[in-house]
């Protein structure tokens, strides 16, 4: 029993990266079930046994795709060094929106937002709107424990994430050849992280 779990899983996997893979390539319209099984060597019935459309496959693909980059892989046991965990989540979220796989998503989801406005949505729930509701309650940690002082949790999150995505992102968004240094991001990132500690002080 424990060996056909195992590798169920295994299957579950190769089906994820295949989707994520031809998701990202090929946009939504254009890859179908049968791709995706060809692309991870199952039969398109263990796609349909893991997954039950197309719709939900995309949204599972979203999803682990922000597990596989780690974003909100924190210990949240000791908040009592906030600069260290915010500066971490910021660090994560940074190399998450501005991987490959995340900006072709983000530039499917408009490009096909008027065919299939379900995308979009599929999208924000799986990505942007989990993201934002973890760090909501991170942020309602660190009001609770009296480290910061954070009235509206969801507010802050908002802030916060915001905040982060800075110069990168944008020419990342626009394709620019020329980026910033890594140096600078990261000299960015914990300036905003201070920055958004000071206007939280108790």
């Amino acid at each position: 029993m424990v060996n056909k779990r195992s590798k169920n899983e295994v299957k579950r996997q190769q089906i994820l990266d295949a989707a994520v893979s031809l998701f990202t390539e090929q946009g939504y319209a254009a890859t179908s079930m049968d791709l995706i099984a060809k692309n991870a060597d199952v039969s398109k019935q263990t796609v349909y046994s893991h997954f039950g459309s197309k719709d939900e496959l995309f949204s599972a693909s979203v999803e682990y795709k922000c597990e596989s980059l780690h974003i909100l892989d924190l210990s949240l046991d000791d908040l009592s060094d906030p600069q260290t965990i915010l500066l971490k989540l910021a660090q994560n979220f940074t190399d998450f929106i501005t991987s490959k796989e995340a900006c072709a998503v983000h530039k499917i989801c408009v490009f096909e937002s008027t065919t299939y406005p379900q995308v979009s949505e599929m999208f924000y729930k799986a990505g942007p709107l989990r993201v934002t509701n973890e760090v909501t309650l991170l942020m309602a940690k660190l009001h609770q424990q009296k480290i910061l002082d954070i009235e509206n949790p969801k507010q802050a999150a908002l802030q916060f994430l915001n905040m982060m995505k800075g110069e990168l992102w944008m020419q990342t968004e626009f394709n620019i050849k020329d980026r910033i240094s890594p140096e600078e991001v990261e000299k960015y990132l914990r300036a905003s992280v201070a920055f958004f500690i000071r206007g939280y002080a108790l």
